[in-house]
Formats: structure tokens, sequence, C-alpha cells
């Protein structure tokens, strides 16, 4: 039965990750904070109006990266220390004030992408030829001129950044902070619930009645929430059309499609083909799950329920050590020592408390290691989760040990391939170590239900709905709650057909993701999956060679483009090819689960 959650305070530390990696003091931030602020001056009364030949320019950018490094770890620090406990003020105060510093900083420096495209062209050449890590920096400047504001717009536009992301606050503050859940009761038991229980817990939970009636109590308090949630949302959309419209694209999608280089068609291609090709296979996905668990019927608070309830192990946090060091040990001894220290030296926050944020995340400031949020539910779906996010950690442990800082920023189409990819070598691994028809029906199970739910069905849904409200807002329109959930119900209903009862909280669905205040991502972890898949394939067939090609591709960083990334790892994704063998994938994955289950 789920526990109330304890109040950050009361977390064991051995819980919790060890952010004194970063700044061992408070202090020491601040000296970081001043550091930062004096390179900014010096860089103004040095380069301002003076970068007019190739070596100013490069040695501005020199010290940019250097500007740049001591911001990633400022602001990575701040913002970690919110993310687990957004009732604590002194972090929310400290997070406001170093934020605004770096705000201000690059306010300052808007100077130098503004200066450098308009040098001459034979200055811009030389700057490239002489560069060594400015040189993919500098080419985004010279890509990016046509799109560049006058150099008072993008000074201000840097100076009230910090105001610009405060939608994506607000939803975090009342998601995270002000809702406050009443306990529900089924048979006269007292259930706890809270945002975490619920996704973590109840949707999970064998029993029907106890778990429908999280699911009504959950939507029932989210709704109350609906309206500040599209308010924030709305606010962000709106934000995003104006700027493509300043910046002179043609649309809201060509202006977030930009920044990660990659085409319409290979976005669209990702939506319209799973809403299309893959709906098939999981609408008998759900009638296998109705079938098994004998429901009445099956509806959309039903579908996280596992293949077999009686069959799903606890695992513990040092179970799942032996687990991902054994399941990933494919990729070298390197990366299993990675691991090793992962665990070792507490990068990992595996707590369960009041305010912490939901889901799981990886940040990977230049320079340290990484640092891994989750909530640790003793699942073999939390194993998945942290070998995903351990999948970014040893990207951007490559990537950022070979590339300069300003090569390290992945495009959010390619980033996710990483860390899906790790979840498909655990899966490979475990179907290796037991040859049991049960146990191969679990792994199958969990691999379905855990990495190719969540990134091509709940993600891809999620992208599938945002693409609509793009549409909206790019003809001049608006979303309000009522707009959003309509759009919601209807991507749902065009997925799931009539094999899924849309229970009433279905449509809320929206309320409950970050990634809509992160441009067009949602998108990509089906991307990055199907990258993955295609890879996985490579590495299963070929062995060595296929392993240093992905070693390779990690340690590229944003030098390419995906589609250069992809091609690097032997995967041409400039076609249908990749995607639909990899919906064939999943169908397979279905087909053997039914197989195994005696259901055709």
């Amino acid at each position: 039965m789920a526990k109330e959650l304890l109040a950050r305070k009361d977390v064991p530390v051995e819980l919790t990750w060890d952010l004194s990696q970063i700044y061992a003091t408070k202090e020491k931030l601040q000296e970081d904070v001043a550091k930062m602020e004096q390179l900014r001056d010096k860089m103004v009364e040095a380069y301002k109006g003076k970068l007019n030949s190739a070596k100013s320019i490069n040695d501005c950018l020199d010290d940019y990266r250097k500007v740049t490094e001591l911001a990633v770890l400022t602001g990575t620090y701040a913002d970690l220390a919110v993310s687990v406990d957004y009732y604590d003020g002194a972090n929310q105060e400290l997070s406001a004030k170093v934020n605004r510093v770096i705000a201000e900083t690059f306010s300052a420096l808007s100077f130098v992408e503004s200066e450098i495209p308009d040098q001459d062209e034979e200055v811009l050449t030389e700057a490239v030829d002489m560069a060594k890590e400015n040189k993919c920096y500098l080419k985004d400047i010279l890509r990016n001129k046509p799109h560049r504001l006058h150099p008072e717009a993008e000074r201000v536009l840097q100076a009230i950044s910090q105001t610009t992301n405060s939608p994506y606050e607000v939803y975090n503050a009342a998601k995270l902070a002000d809702m406050q859940f009443d306990p529900f009761t089924v048979d006269g038991v007292e259930y706890p619930l809270g945002y975490s229980l619920f996704e973590d817990d109840y949707e999970y939970d064998p029993r029907t009645n106890v778990r429908r009636a999280a699911f009504d109590a959950f939507s029932k308090k989210i709704r109350q929430y609906e309206n500040v949630t599209a308010t924030a949302y709305n606010t962000t959309v709106q934000h995003e059309k104006i700027m493509a419209t300043l910046t002179g694209f043609d649309s809201v999608f060509d202006s977030l499609l930009f920044t990660q280089k990659v085409t319409r068609k290979m976005y669209d291609r990702q939506i319209d083909l799973i809403m299309e090709k893959l709906a098939p296979h999981m609408r008998k996905y759900a009638r296998l799950i109705k079938k098994l668990h004998n429901l009445d019927k099956m509806t959309f608070a039903d579908l996280k329920l596992p293949i077999d309830t009686e069959y799903d192990p606890k695992v513990t946090i040092e179970g799942s050590k032996e687990y991902i060091e054994k399941g990933l040990a494919i990729l070298g001894e390197d990366y299993v020592k990675m691991i090793q220290t992962a665990y070792k030296d507490r990068w990992v926050d595996f707590a369960q408390n009041k305010g912490k944020s939901t889901g799981g995340f990886c940040a990977s400031p230049y320079g340290k290691n990484s640092f891994i949020l989750l909530t640790w539910n003793e699942r073999m779906s939390d194993v998945f989760t942290l070998a995903h996010e351990l999948g970014h950690a040893g990207h951007f442990k490559a990537c950022n040990s070979k590339q300069s800082i300003f090569d390290t920023e992945v495009s959010s189409y390619f980033v996710e391939a990483p860390s899906t990819m790790n979840e498909l070598l655990m899966g490979h691994y475990l179907l290796k170590t037991n040859d049991d028809s049960r146990f191969r029906r679990w792994v199958l199970s969990c691999m379905v239900s855990n990495t190719y739910y969540h990134n091509f069905v709940t993600h891809l849904l999620e992208a599938a709905y945002q693409r609509e409200v793009y549409k909206i807002v790019d003809a001049g329109g608006s979303v309000q709650a009522d707009t959003l959930s309509g759009i919601m119900k209807d991507t749902l209903k065009k997925f799931w057909g009539d094999e899924v009862e849309l229970t009433e909280g279905a449509e809320l669905t929206w309320m409950r993701q970050p990634h809509y205040y992160m441009g067009l991502y949602s998108y990509t972890y089906s991307a990055g999956l199907t990258v993955a898949t295609q890879v996985c394939k490579r590495i299963e067939k070929e062995g060595t060679k296929a392993i240093e090609d992905w070693k390779k591709v990690l340690e590229a960083g944003s030098t390419k483009t995906p589609v250069e990334l992809a091609a690097l790892a032997g995967i041409d994704i400039t076609t249908d090819q990749p995607l639909l063998d990899t919906i064939d994938t999943i169908g397979a994955m279905i087909d053997e689960i039914c197989k195994l289950s005696d259901f055709e």
C-alpha cells in the first residue's frame, strides 16, 4: 500500500544526490557567480564594438566559453536544488538570484552574436578557418544570421529571458507545490494520494477498484488547476509564435525545428506513421491486458497494468546495480566503471519526498559528473528508468570529454537515442539470462510497457496533441483549458479507437507533462528510440564494430546533425524504413507476448 510521502529533511541522505560535487558550499557557488560577472564586464570592455578581425572574434569566443561554463555550473546547481523540494523557499530564492545574474550576463554579451555576422566575408572565413573549439559555434552563428534581430532587441530579450521562462515555473509551482491531494477511500480503507504516488504507484495497482478510484481522485484534483495550467501553456506557445514571426520564420514549426536541424518532413513522419501503423498493435495489447486481468471493460485508467502482476519481483537499489552493470557491460569497461561511480558517489536522487519533481531526468553540467533524478519504487520499471538516465550520463560524459562546451548541445531529435538504447540493451540482456517462457513474457512486456509505451505511445500522443495546438497558434488563435482537453481527447480516441474507454479525466493528460514548455520535444522520444532500435539490432548482429561506431556517435556531440549522427551509427533516417521496421519490431513483441499468453 502506498505510504504518505516524507518531507525532504526526513529522507535518508544515502537516497539523495550529492550536489557538493558541483559546489562544496553555497559560498563557492557565489564565488563563481562573481567570477561570471567579472568576466562578463571584462569582455564588454575588451570586445564590444571591436570584433573586426579573426583573432578578436576567436579570443572573444574563448572567453565566452568560460562564461558559458560558469553559467552552466551555477545555473545547474541552483535548478537541481529546487527540483528535489519545491517547498524550500531558500533554494527558490537562490535559484532566482543565480538565474537573474545569468540573464543579465548573456544580455550584456548579446553583442557577440550580433556583431560577428556583420563582419566582412573574408574576416568570417578566416575566423572559421582559424577556429578550433569555436568552429561549429561560428558556423551556427552564420546559419542563424537571417533570423537575428536588431542588436538592441537581442540584448533586451536576453535581459528578460528569466521572465519568459516563468510559464514553466508557474506550471511547476502549481503542480509540485500548490496541489495538495486529499486521501481517497475504497471499501472503507483510506489511501494517501500525491502526484508521484499516483504516477509511480496507483497507475500500476492490480486492484481495479483502487486503481480506478485513484485515477478519479487524481483527475478531480488536477482539474481544479486546469485554467492556470492552460494559461501558462498558452503564454508559452504565444511567445514561441511571436518569436517565430519576429525572427522571420514562416511558422512556429519552422522556428522550433530550425534549432533541432531536422526537416518538417522528419517531424511529421514520426507522428503520422506511428499514429497510423502502431495503433493496431497497441489496441491488440490493450485487449490482452483486459483479458488477462478479467476486466469488465478496458478503460484509460487500466492501460499501465503490467501483463503479469504476480511476476514483478521487487528490486532494491543495490539489486539494480547488478542488473545495470551486467546489462550494459556490452558497452565496455569504462562504461561499467561510470555506472559503479554513479552509485558510489551519489549521482542519483532515489528519494520519495513531498515537493520533488516527478518523472526522471539527467543533468550533465560541463566539467562535472551527471545528476539523475527519479523516484525509486522497487520495480523493474525503475531499473529501466535508471538505465535510461545513465544513457544520458554516458552520452554526455563522452561528448563533454571530447568537445568544447559549444559542441555539447546535441539536437533534441537525437538526444534520446543513447538513453533508450540502454533500455533496449537491458531488455536484451535479461532475455538471455533465462529461457523460462513466463520470464520471457515478463521481460518482453517490460520492454513494451515501459520502453516502447513510454516513448512511442505516451510521448507520441503528446506530440500529436501538441502539433494540433501549434496549428491553432500558427493560424493566429489561442488555446484554453476546454480546447486543450478537446484536442487531447480527440488524439487519444484516434489512437485507441473503441478498444479503450476514455474515462473522465483522460482528456486532462495534457496537464501532466512538462515537455510542452520545451518546444517540439515530445516527438523526439520516438525519434531517438527509432535510432536506438536500429543500432541495437546492429549490435546484436555485428557486435564490436557496431559498438565502436556507437561510441564515436556519443563522442561527436553536436558537431554533426541528427542525420549525420545516425549515419555514423549506420542508420539512414532520411527514409521511412527505420521507423517502419521499429513499428514492426514492436508488433512482433506484442504478437509473441500474446502467443505466450495463449491469446490470439
